[in-house]
This record gives C-alpha cells, structure tokens and sequence, in this order.
C-alpha cells in the first residue's frame, strides 16, 4: 500500500506539470484557430491541412526523441549518467541535421505538396503562406522536442511547461498584433499567425537549451563520444523506428482522412478543424497521465521492478478513462455554444454538434491507445502498437471512415463512427496486451 502510495506521488509530480504543457499547447493551436476564424473560415480549412502535413513530417523527428525518452527513463532508473549523456548528445546531432533537411522541403515543395494533398485555388495561396514560414523553421521543433524528452525523463516537467507558458503568450501577442495589423503591424492574416508561430518555437528552442545546461546536462565531454556511441544510435532507432512508425501510420491515415474530407467540401472540412481542436481539450488529462505514467513506468524498468510498474499502468488507465468521457460530455453538452462563438455557418455548427455527442463513445478507447503506445514503448515493448495501429487504425479508421462517408453519403459524420470502432477496438487489444505481462521481458537494461 505504501508502495503504491509513493507511485501515486511520483505519478503526480510528473503529470501535473505535463498536463499544464500539453494544456498550453493546445491552447496554442487553439488560438490559432480562434483568431484565425475571426479572419475566415477559408484560411481555418487551409491551416487545417498544412498543420496536418507539418505534423506529420515532425514524426520523423519523434523517431529520435521517443528513442530518448524511453532510454534516458530506463538509464535513469538504473543510475547510469553517462548512457544519459551520450543519447542525449547523439538525439540533438541527429534531430538537427534531419530538421534542416525537413525545413528545406517543407519550404522549398509546399505547392506541389499542397496540390496533391487537393487543396482547392480558394485556399492555395493561404496554405502555401502558412506552410512555407512555418516549414522553413521546422528545425525549431525538432531541437525543442529532444530537448523536452530529456527533461521530461529526469523529472524535470516543470521546465518544459514554464517554456510553454512564455511561448504561448508570445504567440498570442503575436497573433492579434500580425493576424489583425494592431499594435503598428501591418495586417497579414494567415501569413501574420505563421511568422508567429515560427518565432514562439525559436524563443522555445534557446530557452529549453539553456535550462538543459544549467540543470540537467551541464556539458558534453568529447570523451563520451570518442569513439562515436553507435551502440546508442542503434538503441535510439530500435525504440524510435516502430514507436515513430505507429505515430507516423496513424498522422498518414489522418492526412488519407483529411483527402477524403476535402472531397465532402470547405464546410466539412473547417468542422473537421474545429472539431479537433475542441475534442482535444477532453483527451488532454490521459495524454499527461500517459506520459508521466510512461517516464515513471521506464525508471521503474531501470529499477526492475515490473510488478511496480504494471499497478501503475492499471491506474492510469481507469482514471483516463474515467475523466475523459466526463469531459466529452461535457463538451457535447455545449456544443452549440462553443460552435456558435467559433462560426455563424448553421451547416458547419450542426455537423460539429452531431460530432461532439458521436464522440463520446469514441472517448473511451482512446486514452486505453494513448495510455497503452506510452507505456509498452517505455517498458522496451515497441513493435506490437506499431503493428496493431498499422493493422486496425487503416482498415477501421481509413476504410471504413472512406466507405461511411462517401460511398453511403453520411459525410463526416459517419467517418467519425468509424473513428469510434478504430479506436475501441484498438482499446480492447491493448488491454488484454498489458495485463498479459508479456511487456515485462522487453527492457534496454540487462
């Protein structure tokens, strides 16, 4: 009982400060939107598709930065620094040469990419603004990200979220002052909120670089990597490959998604937008209970201690669950007044609200998947949620969301059921998985 006492506090000491993060990112892409539907519905459909694209070339960087997060817990709980030192150094070099290239792609091919993606002529010149300032800054992200893992993983949560707070005020700021030409800036729309998206994650990267110095890793001893670590490299890509191909497979089948979306029109697919930005906000507590549970389930691997490790996963998922769909219905419940101060298009409000009470049943599955991808990655379990997402999420959430919403003509509506069973089924999978114990022999650390 102590024992389980003592998981509980570590548990919280994580979470809380994540949950505060992940809030203030959302919130990030929130305000985005808000402000950006005050300008129209138009340029809230085309930052909708980019920031679809963008998300899913940031998967490349998670294919280092998962790697880090899972070996840095485990070597943590195990009390061996200088296996911390070296997949940290080796995350920041790899991430910043695969960012630069990234940023230049997206900068260089936004058209062509945007065109294939079947962006529409009224919403291509306000996607190819936002995607090439954004795109060109990318590596931002991709410094930001590994840099937030390492912290995360020594029980450090609390910087990343006070990075968080400063960025989203910069980003408000800069929003209202370049979206809506106030303070002597000129009025630049879409254009406005991608120059200020670009700089909140520059402003990001060198702060978080300076608290990793000043309280995590205060230097990185060219000893530690003569000769090069490849042995971490290669730990680095057995955890990050799958992990980020289960994340990657499920951002492609949400791009596959968002094609089939544009097919039903501008309308359908700016509620799509909406949607998920608002249903976020009910998922939020299960992704940092997920990730604090994730980081204190990996220490606790290092520690060898797996019966520790699975109570821990089994209150993490009931009270994800558990507060989950009370916010979904929550949501649900005013879900013609948060339409009504997003939008005054009738179509696009009653299609949200139908989404909204759909979603609830949708909200049990889901945190089960986030809670499960977290948690059996950190124990070193890292191929069976690649394959169960590659399997259920394109034959569930792909096709039968492709066959409810066009073919049968229920629209977004019906793709959104077939999200539900995706997400249920893939539920029920995981949990079976980890109370079969079979996780518990996977461990980096021998």
């Amino acid at each position: 009982m102590i024992q389980q006492e003592n998981l509980k506090k570590r548990l919280a000491r994580l979470a809380a400060p994540i949950f505060i993060e992940t809030l203030l990112i959302m919130m990030l892409g929130a305000v985005d939107t808000v402000m950006l539907s005050r300008h129209s519905d138009n340029s809230v459909a085309a930052v909708g598709v980019v920031n679809q694209i963008i998300m899913l070339t940031f998967l490349v960087f998670e294919v280092i930065n998962l790697g880090t997060s899972v070996l840095c817990s485990q070597y943590i709980g195990a009390r061996l620094h200088k296996q911390v030192v070296q997949v940290v150094g080796v995350s920041l070099l790899v991430n910043f040469a695969v960012g630069v290239g990234i940023s230049m792609l997206l900068f260089g091919c936004a058209e062509p990419i945007l065109r294939l993606m079947g962006l529409g002529p009224e919403l291509m010149q306000d996607g190819m603004d936002y995607m090439r300032i954004v795109g060109a800054f990318a590596f931002f992200q991709a410094l930001s990200l590994t840099l937030s893992a390492s912290l995360r993983s020594a029980n450090k949560a609390v910087y990343p979220m006070l990075v968080t707070v400063v960025v989203n005020v910069l980003n408000i700021i800069g929003n209202y002052s370049l979206i809506f030409g106030r303070f002597g800036f000129p009025e630049l729309g879409v254009e406005g909120a991608a120059i200020s998206t670009a700089f909140s994650r520059g402003v990001s990267m060198v702060i978080l670089f300076v608290i990793l110095f000043r309280k995590h890793i205060h230097r990185f001893p060219p000893a530690y990597f003569r000769p090069f670590p490849w042995v971490e490299l290669k730990n680095l890509m057995k955890v990050g490959l799958p992990s980020a191909g289960e994340q990657l497979s499920y951002s492609s089948s949400q791009v596959v998604i968002t094609y089939f979306i544009n097919m039903l029109g501008v309308e359908a697919l700016a509620t799509r937008t909406y949607c998920v930005n608002i249903i976020m906000f009910a998922y939020l507590f299960s992704i940092s209970m997920a990730q604090g549970g994730a980081i204190c389930i990996g220490h606790l691997i290092g520690e060898k201690k797996p019966r520790a490790a699975f109570l821990m996963g089994k209150y993490v998922m009931k009270k994800s669950v558990m507060i989950t769909v009370i916010l979904s219905c929550i949501l649900a419940l005013f879900g013609h007044v948060i339409f009504g101060w997003l939008t005054s298009n009738a179509e696009i409000i009653k299609m949200g609200v139908t989404i909204l009470v759909i979603d609830i049943v949708l909200e049990i599955g889901r945190p089960v998947n986030i809670f499960a991808t977290n948690a059996l990655r950190a124990a070193g379990d890292v191929n069976y949620p690649f394959y169960v997402g590659l399997m259920v999420m394109w034959s569930v959430a792909v096709g039968l969301g492709y066959l409810f919403g066009i073919p049968l003509g229920w629209g977004i509506c019906g793709m959104w059921v077939a999200f539900l069973l995706d997400e249920n089924i893939r539920g029920a999978i995981f949990v079976r998985r980890w109370y079969s114990m079979k996780w518990a022999s996977k461990s980096f650390i021998r």
